[in-house]
């Protein structure tokens, strides 16, 4: 363990390490019930997803773990998932062309993990667009949180309206939002999960929740159900790069502010980023094999780093959790079918996205606007591409009449141009 994880080098040991990996697990374990339950709802078999998320995480994380040395987690990231669930509802695709899709994306980030092009993309993408995506996403989850739940309903004079407050679901999804945020505000560890645990025990004891079995054998894993063609013949470009770019700045993001809550940042650069970024591409191409949405890295690796994790013995211990969660199919699955247990995570974690609104300069039009459009566009399109485009059009074009058009580096304006052809010729669903 030593040889392998440098313990002694970064201060730490085997104990402190191992209650890192546990620690950081609980955060994110939500996810091995929220990511099923958001794709399966686009008709993805549930086990099959499952599967993918663990495989997916699994893979991830231990690259983490093993070739950067870092206590940060990889799984399924939060938004993208529903917004592959959107594409599959709007575009009249099937799940398996969209498969293809992400699985291209992960091969572009493999490939741009090898290059300088990485660092002038992530330099390239002014913040302010970068605050609005990240929010933007963060709005639309929250929204198909409330949706789900019914707290939300379909309204025709207002389009969305308040849903029917004496439903037992809605009663339930507003009590377990109640309770996940008491344990948040109360800084209990694993907050998410065990608000889930607790909204579970109440839909148990209210007859809104059945279990048939806890353990039983794993499912048998899905391999390649994807369609490749199907994304050139639907002409899924937009689709790709939204994944791509949301998954490249938002992992990039997150090992950033983990490194530098664990003091890995020296003289302003990260050491083994290469393989850290390459870790998180490679959970994303064999993610889409299995079925599921790409993969990034959890901003809430950061509850294991606070617990002491300081190497990839937290991240493998992280990968040895998601393991075991296999076992536990039966559960999983029928907590993921009731939305009141899940629809409270995605309305928190939609808020904590949120969060890099107030890192935009909103007295500075030509950078608040652009940002504003990408937040509007995504909840009411249901398109994360859609809000990506305009942010990227409107941003270059402001820049140019406010005269700091120079400001802008050439790829906005390439990918404007591109985006303004697609949108006009090929609109985005």
């Amino acid at each position: 363990m030593e040889k392998l994880f440098k313990l002694r080098q970064q201060h730490t040991n085997i104990r402190t390490e191992l209650t890192a990996g546990i620690t950081t697990f609980l955060t994110m374990a939500y996810i091995l019930v929220v990511n099923p339950a958001i794709l399966s709802g686009a008709g993805v078999p549930f086990e099959q997803v499952f599967m993918a998320t663990v495989i997916a995480s699994v893979v991830g994380t231990l690259l983490m773990g093993f070739l950067a040395n870092y206590p940060i987690a990889i799984a399924p990231g939060m938004g993208l998932n529903a917004y592959f669930a959107s594409i599959v509802a709007t575009q009249g695709l099937s799940y398996q062309v969209v498969f293809g899709a992400v699985f291209l994306a992960g091969l572009l980030f493999i490939l741009l993990t090898f290059t300088n092009l990485r660092e002038t993309l992530i330099f390239a993408i002014p913040d302010t667009l970068k605050y609005g995506i990240t929010s933007g996403i963060g709005l639309f989850i929250a929204f198909v949180g409330l949706r789900n739940s019914g707290i939300v309903v379909p309204n025709e004079a207002n389009i969305v309206g308040l849903g029917d407050l004496t439903d037992p679901m809605i009663i339930l999804s507003i009590v377990g939002l109640f309770i996940t945020l008491v344990l948040y505000i109360l800084k209990v560890q694993g907050a998410l999960f065990f608000g889930m645990v607790l909204t579970g025990i109440i839909a148990f004891f209210t007859g809104q929740l059945h279990f048939d079995g806890v353990v039983s054998t794993p499912p048998t894993p899905v391999f390649f159900d994807l369609d490749l063609a199907g994304v050139f013949s639907n002409g899924l470009y937009a689709v790709i790069f939204a994944f791509l770019l949301v998954t490249l700045f938002d992992t990039t993001g997150t090992m950033i502010g983990v490194a530098e809550q664990a003091g890995f940042i020296k003289n302003g650069k990260m050491p083994r980023s290469k393989e850290a970024l390459l870790a998180d591409a490679t959970a994303t191409t064999v993610g889409s094999m299995f079925g599921t949405s790409p993969s990034t890295a959890y901003i809430e690796s950061s509850s294991g780093v606070a617990a002491g994790g300081r190497t990839g013995l937290t991240s493998v211990v992280v990968a040895i959790l998601f393991i075991v969660s296999i076992f536990f199919t039966p559960i999983i699955e029928v907590i993921a079918g009731v939305p009141a247990i899940t629809a409270p995570i995605l309305i928190i974690v939609g808020s904590f996205m949120m969060e890099g609104l107030a890192k935009i300069n909103w007295r500075q039009f030509d950078e608040a606007f652009p940002a504003f459009a990408v937040i509007l566009m995504m909840p009411f399109t249901s398109s994360i591409a859609t809000g990506i485009a305009v942010g990227f059009i409107s941003y270059p074009l402001l820049k140019l009449v406010s005269g700091k058009g120079k400001d802008v580096h050439w790829i906005i304006y390439l990918f404007g141009f591109i985006f303004l052809i697609q949108m006009v010729f090929f609109p985005m669903h």
